[in-house]
């Protein structure tokens, strides 16, 4: 099913963001600054220089709450613009090294073996963890055709499976890294702390950032 849809922060009003610790003590200064004028003594009234220092110190907090508040509204900007971006990816193919989402079809890696190697396997968890597939592929970085083969031969039921790449020389390990592989975008999703996320087919979520090429959906 293709599905295609942004999450965007600009869909609903913005929640009214927690009151800052610095804006609290903005208004706890000016509480205090009001009380002290409405019970000085008026045969000993409070120096005018000490007065001056106050107002500039209110002033100082004052200029920080509103530097804080525009520093929010442009991250808030930043996202949109973001977001904006994002739209386009929406429909195309992402290579990332997430899991990979298996329904029976074919799904294209991206090996990277090391330098030294000259054995390659890939191997194969499920969601538990558990090892289900070792496969020899070539020595090479050309795109591989994953069939979704277990280690008996027969063809894995659809799930979620992390793919890692081993490369070895003779029968030593020298490195094992994650293999990348494409899958469909069908959502972007902005506001969080690391920034925009994807939504590849099979609900797997993935960083913007860690997309490492983009292509047209392939049939």
């Amino acid at each position: 099913m293709d599905v295609t849809s942004v999450t965007s922060a600009t869909t609903a009003p913005p929640a009214p963001a927690p009151k800052s610790k610095i804006s609290s003590d903005f208004d706890t200064f000016l509480r205090m600054l009001t009380v002290q004028m409405q019970n000085q003594d008026p045969l000993k009234p409070i120096d005018s220089a000490d007065y001056a220092v106050q107002l500039a110190t209110f002033s100082g907090v004052e200029q920080q709450v509103r530097t804080n508040q525009l520093l929010v509204e442009m991250q808030g900007k930043f996202q949109q613009l973001g977001m904006s971006e994002m739209a386009s990816w929406i429909g195309k193919e992402a290579r990332t090294a997430a899991p990979v989402r298996y329904d029976g079809a074919p799904v294209t890696l991206s090996p990277n073996p090391a330098v030294g190697a000259d054995r390659a396997v890939l191997a194969v968890t499920d969601a538990q963890g558990n090892l289900v597939s070792r496969e020899e592929i070539p020595i090479s970085t050309q795109p591989y055709q994953w069939l979704g083969a277990g280690i008996d031969g027969a063809p894995l039921p659809p799930g979620t499976y992390s793919i890692t790449l081993e490369s070895l020389n003779g029968d030593r390990v020298i490195a094992t890294t994650p293999v990348e592989h494409y899958a469909r975008v069908i959502e972007a999703m902005g506001g969080g702390t690391g920034g925009t996320k994807l939504v590849l087919e099979g609900g797997i979520e993935v960083l913007a950032s860690d997309v490492t090429a983009l292509r047209e959906p392939r049939s």
